[in-house]
């Protein structure tokens, strides 16, 4: 790998020091790092992934076959957060097609099983075996087999951690099981089995992914640790922002994949890192730009995809030792999941209210816990970023994306996108557990028809909305200004928005 940038200049020396001998007491696995009541002790087997987890090659070889000798040329991944992302870049980086179900939005269910399930592999990972969204998709898709007189037993993979609830159920029918190491957590599972069963799937050698990883590895708790030296930056050269930039490089989708395990892993105790990902370095609000390869930006990562992964889960470790908060929990994820619960349980009693709206025109209702009299007032209200939520369709209803620029051109200041539910699992985090400064911008929209979620007393509708709204209120609870958009054509709808904002 290569480290350049005109920011290497401002590296500390002292503080690197220090950061070294953290480096080599990690290197070691301790778990002590990080202080007292921590989840450490618990979750550090990620970095002895590139070489544990060649143990899996068998078993993965053995996988690729049998998709091959089935004629299973489709690989479709249903998972959210850690379960996907690192799968969804290593698929862009090898140029193969993977299609990702990481929403509770009907179209997206709908358009992946709407493929060839014939010649499809059907890739269902969750960590913990009891993740909503997840165990959603698989009772969609097994229905959806049996309707078509396939054996789920013949399309279906599922990767969890032994025991949960999804690994005792799936074993009793007769599903092929991959476990995970459950001491790694969601999001720094790239190398584990999370990221690799679907890159074997897909036909790639995931050897070279580890090689990479495991030699980089080497030099992590060395002098002139690359580690180290972004830790250190990242600690003192910004206070809250980071922007990261794919532009020319190879490995599409590694920001999104940074983003997520930046902000969840420091998005605590009002503070932390944010990631902000751009498109272009002239999109960038603060000074702080990341890219991949050559350009115009103050530090550049040049590595093989093996290396990036295990680079930046140090890196994420380092920094968390830094800001003194514990990289492997996630306090705050746990409140949106809750208030969710309670909507749907709601809904499927007749006891939930819907909420006047603050505005109304014939595009959009507009709900908000802060006084405004039309849409951009509330890109009037004080803030240090604004948040895009957009419960939309990902691959459908894109053009909501030029909602960021559209903003961050008028307030001048940083934009992060996400796309709901999946965003939860990432700066979802940071939202509601680092630095109480940023704006809240929540879109849904009218969905029709209902999709049932087979043996549920929901549907994916109810899911998605509930989730919305779950999150809300978690934001309002901490008085954080927040407004939803509920689109009532979400093509119209989305067009109105850009001109209206």
């Amino acid at each position: 790998m290569k480290l350049s940038g005109p920011l290497l200049s401002k590296i500390n020396k002292a503080l690197a020091k220090d950061l070294l001998a953290v480096s080599k007491r990690l290197a070691q696995k301790d778990s002590t790092i990080w202080g007292p009541g921590t989840q450490a002790a618990s979750f550090l087997g990620w970095i002895d992934l590139p070489v544990k987890s060649r143990e899996l090659m068998p078993e993965l070889d053995s996988l690729a076959a049998w998709a091959r000798t089935n004629n299973l040329s489709r690989v479709i991944l249903c998972g959210i957060g850690g379960s996907t992302l690192a799968a969804e870049v290593i698929a862009a980086a090898y140029k193969r097609e993977v299609i990702v179900v990481d929403s509770t939005h009907p179209a997206q269910v709908l358009k992946a099983s709407a493929t060839d399930l014939i010649k499809s592999v059907i890739v269902i990972s969750s960590k913990s075996g009891t993740t909503i969204e997840t165990v959603s998709h698989l009772k969609y898709f097994t229905a959806k087999l049996i309707e078509l007189g396939l054996e789920p037993k013949d399309h279906l993979v599922i990767i969890t951690d032994p025991k949960t609830p999804l690994d005792i159920s799936s074993r009793q029918q007769g599903l092929r099981v991959v476990n995970a190491d459950p001491n790694v957590g969601g999001r720094f599972s790239a190398l584990s089995a999370f990221g690799l069963v679907p890159a074997a799937l897909m036909g790639i050698d995931v050897s070279v992914l580890l090689d990479d990883a495991e030699i980089l590895t080497q030099s992590l708790a060395k002098d002139e640790s690359p580690a180290v030296s972004i830790a250190c930056l990242l600690f003192t050269e910004t206070e809250q922002f980071l922007n990261l930039c794919d532009l020319n490089s190879n490995l599409p989708g590694l920001s999104e994949w940074i983003e997520q395990l930046i902000a969840e892993s420091t998005g605590k105790n009002n503070q932390g890192r944010l990631p902000v990902v751009i498109s272009n370095p002239s999109e960038a609000i603060e000074d702080f730009i990341i890219g991949f390869s050559e350009g115009n930006f103050d530090v550049i990562i040049e590595a093989t995809l093996g290396e990036q992964f295990i680079l930046w889960e140090w890196i994420t470790a380092l920094l968390c030792y830094l800001l003194k908060v514990d990289p492997f929990n996630q306090p705050n994820v746990a409140e949106a999941k809750e208030r969710t619960a309670q909507i749907l349980l709601n809904m499927s009693n007749n006891r939930f209210v819907i909420p006047e709206p603050t505005l109304e025109n014939s595009n959009y209702a507009i709900y908000s816990n802060q006084k405004i009299s039309k849409l951009h007032d509330f890109l009037n209200t004080p803030a240090l970023y604004f948040a895009v939520m957009a419960y939309l369709a990902r691959g459908q209803d894109d053009e909501i994306l030029k909602l960021n620029s559209v903003i961050s051109k008028k307030i001048g200041k940083p934009v992060t996108f996400g796309w709901g539910p999946r965003f939860l699992h990432s700066t979802g985090q940071f939202h509601k557990g680092g630095q109480p400064n940023g704006c809240f911008i929540q879109v849904t929209a009218e969905i029709s028809p209902q999709l049932e979620v087979p043996g549920e007393h929901f549907t994916f509708n109810n899911l998605l909305m509930a989730q919305a709204l779950g999150d809300g209120l978690a934001l309002i609870e901490r008085n954080l200004p927040l407004i939803r958009i509920h689109l009532k054509d979400t093509r119209k709808g989305i067009a109105s928005l850009l001109l209206d904002f």
